[in-house]
């Protein structure tokens, strides 16, 4: 697709603070160098992106928004250095990301506009984790969004309202499901300097020593 087309879709015109790393693109040392980018307008399919390096049509790259988390995708146009990436994702991504670009417009047109949540939410860079239920058996999820109090998460099992688990190291339980997944809160708030850390922690074993909370009637 053509910037020029992208331009005529609806789309989120928004400035969300970025970093990219171009598969080609290697620094001194012969690593993937990462650099700072910022996304200007954007859709749940595509954004158009200010890079320093524009890469050519059809190089892939990965990025990371603050506002978006992690994505995986490939240059369809390039202009003035910018650049318009076309966005890999799950359809279950996809559907959070319609939603927050939803909010994003409500908060733009009302400044007065406020999250409902006490704790702010936002995405880890590594979004793929582990879903441990007290029988101990593990399942692969991945992170739509946590705070320090919970996270919400899409897998192929959806336990019902109730179900104690973990999610990498944090013990919880589910308190809603929803059509994409379903919400945990934590039995204890979380410090924010580790979640990461722990949310995406992958080593989890299978002998119990994950204690989890009683079962809700």
């Amino acid at each position: 697709m053509s910037v020029e087309r992208f331009l005529r879709q609806r789309a989120v015109n928004i400035t969300v603070e970025g970093t990219y790393t171009l598969h080609r693109w290697y620094d001194p040392q012969g690593k993937l160098r990462t650099l700072a980018c910022r996304a200007t307008r954007v859709s749940p399919f595509r954004m158009i992106v200010d890079v320093p390096v524009t890469g050519r049509i059809g190089d892939r790259l990965s990025s990371y928004f603050n506002e978006f988390g992690s994505f995986e995708g490939n240059i369809s146009d390039t202009k003035h250095g910018s650049i318009l990436l076309e966005l890999e994702m799950t359809p279950e991504k996809r559907e959070w990301m319609a939603d927050k670009l939803t909010w994003l417009e409500k908060k733009l047109k009302d400044p007065s506009i406020q999250d409902e949540r006490k704790d702010p939410r936002y995405i880890p860079q590594a979004s793929h984790t582990t879903l441990t239920l007290a029988d101990g058996s593990i399942h692969t999820c991945y992170v739509i969004d946590v705070s320090a109090v919970g996270v919400a998460v899409a897998c192929a099992l959806q336990p019902p309202v109730g179900t104690p688990l973990a999610i990498g190291s944090c013990v919880g339980r589910v308190i809603r499901v929803f059509p994409a997944g379903v919400a945990v809160r934590f039995v204890d708030r979380q410090d924010t300097d580790d979640l990461s850390r722990l949310i995406v922690r992958s080593d989890q074993t299978t002998d119990g020593s994950l204690e989890m909370p009683a079962a809700a009637p």
